[in-house]
């Protein structure tokens, strides 16, 4: 395993600083806040990665919400003639019923979709009387399942990144800046 001198090595140049991301989570707040007057809002998000995010989203927000995490596994399995298969896989569940609740998904970033397309199809199982996404980085151009993003924070590059909840092997995640790791 790379130590942490080899780790830090990697970290490239910063992508998002510490005043850009709280004023576009300020943003975002400010829209959640507004959508949601007289509502009961329940903001849940997807370990790990997402928890920064989410704490700084949920101070921004004005309205009364609740927090709740899931804990999910997800990973591709190689099967006959070299096709893949994805598979998520839930490792801790909701603690809160979501029936009739207005339910706002906070996660750290969106790529091709799937894994947050199966949680979605999941959650409205459950019947909550509404089901939003919103996400701190996003690639809509790698979408590979149509995935509504209510609140977007940033588009960015196929690049590789850590700080600010994002990790490289469990580490980096406390960094206060969104910066490019060179692997």
């Amino acid at each position: 395993m790379a130590g942490t001198s080899d780790i830090r090595d990697l970290i490239g140049g910063t992508y998002l600083d510490e005043d850009v991301i709280a004023e576009r989570v300020r943003q975002i707040g400010r829209q959640i806040s507004s959508d949601y007057q007289d509502r009961r809002l329940l903001l849940i998000s997807i370990l790990k990665g997402a928890v920064f995010f989410l704490a700084d989203l949920a101070r921004e927000i004005t309205v009364p919400a609740s927090l709740d995490f899931i804990a999910i596994s997800s990973y591709r399995q190689d099967r006959r003639a070299g096709e893949g298969m994805h598979t998520v896989r839930f490792l801790k569940d909701l603690d809160q019923d979501i029936e009739g609740r207005d339910v706002l998904i906070v996660e750290d970033v969106i790529d091709t979709g799937l894994t947050l397309n199966y949680i979605t199809s999941n959650l409205r199982l459950r019947q909550p009387a509404s089901l939003e996404i919103a996400t701190l980085l996003d690639r809509p151009y790698r979408r590979l399942v149509d995935l509504p993003v209510k609140y977007q924070g940033f588009q960015v590059p196929d690049e590789f990144f850590v700080g600010y909840g994002f990790d490289y092997k469990q580490m980096l995640r406390n960094l206060p800046r969104i910066v490019r790791l060179h692997v």
